[in-house]
């Protein structure tokens, strides 16, 4: 299998996830594929929610995490690759909004971590396990 697009799926809040970035860029580079990074923040402009939150308040979370997300593959990958890397911040659910971003971008292989499940995840089923369930390209599970 030739890997063309690599998605990286990241939580630039949990520091583990600098294993699943390093993993992504290690695949991505073994076939030359494109490296795609994506994190995502809750969607603050759901209705329910909104009248709590300033109106910019959605723009400027999306706008820090992208500069977090910047930041971070800069200092795991460094400057040089850095620039090479395209961003996503995403606001919405995290498996749907990896899923959406995938398929716009053609992935062969989406990169995620599997981070210690509570109770509820069990009975929910974790972000990873739902990534890799519905997902039309392959998934690689990155465990802490």
């Amino acid at each position: 299998m030739t890997v063309k697009s690599v998605l990286c799926a990241v939580d630039v809040s949990h520091e583990d996830d600098i294993r699943v970035l390093e993993t992504g860029d290690k695949i991505a580079r073994l076939d030359g594929a494109q490296l795609d990074v994506i994190t995502v923040v809750p969607n603050y402009g759901v209705t329910l929610v909104n009248s709590y939150f300033d109106e910019n308040f959605q723009g400027e979370m999306v706008s820090k995490t992208k500069e977090a997300l910047t930041d971070l593959v800069s200092k795991v990958l460094g400057e040089e690759r850095n620039k090479d890397v395209r961003h996503v911040v995403a606001a919405g659910s995290i498996y749907e909004e990896i899923l959406q971003a995938a398929k716009q971008a053609g992935s062969d292989l989406i990169v995620i971590g599997a981070h210690k499940p509570d109770l509820k995840e069990f009975l929910l089923g974790p972000n990873a396990a739902r990534v890799a369930r519905h997902s039309e390209c392959s998934v690689y599970i990155v465990r802490d």
